[in-house]
């Protein structure tokens, strides 16, 4: 899956995510800069597992839909981009780095790709259907309807920093 619908504002962020950030740049000796941050998917169970996969360095993409991205106005990811990844409830686990960004048809999305997103059982079968299914909840309150030709964006990255500096 990918990225949850909400990002959080400063208001709404658990304090893991000040300190996780303090953390990061106080390790690369910068000035202190507050990252976005958000959780996969649009359920508890997903987000976390996702989560999961991350931390453990099977998931290395996600791939939200290009019409999500227009219809709630959201600048889109790119090469460079820092993120702080938190579990359902907010807590941050981690700091990512978008590697790569690439925007495809839906139809077009390979088994290489699927790998990297790293969920189920890895299968561009798998893939497919689960994000065929997300993306319809996804584009449900918006005026898009998802088709096989939809412009996916996916976004690779890398773990650079964890909670505790690990």
């Amino acid at each position: 899956m990918h990225k949850g619908a909400d990002i959080l504002s400063d208001s709404a962020c658990h304090k893991s995510v000040q300190t996780i950030c303090e953390d990061y740049f106080h390790h690369l000796n910068q000035p202190f800069q507050r990252l976005d941050s958000w959780h996969f998917c649009d359920n508890e169970k997903d987000a976390n597992t996702c989560l999961s996969l991350v931390i453990a360095g099977i998931k290395k993409a996600t791939s939200p839909s290009l019409w999500w991205y227009q219809a709630n106005g959201f600048e889109l990811p790119k090469v460079g981009d820092l993120n702080v990844v938190t579990d359902w409830q907010g807590v941050a686990h981690c700091i990512i780095k978008t590697v790569r960004v690439a925007v495809i048809p839906f139809e077009e999305i390979d088994a290489d790709y699927a790998l990297l997103e790293g969920e189920g059982d890895k299968s561009l079968e798998y893939w497919q259907r689960v994000h065929w299914d997300y993306y319809h909840r996804e584009l449900k309150e918006t005026e898009f309807q998802p088709e096989k030709s939809m412009p996916i964006i996916c976004e690779e990255f890398e773990v650079v920093f964890r909670l505790g500096g690990k």
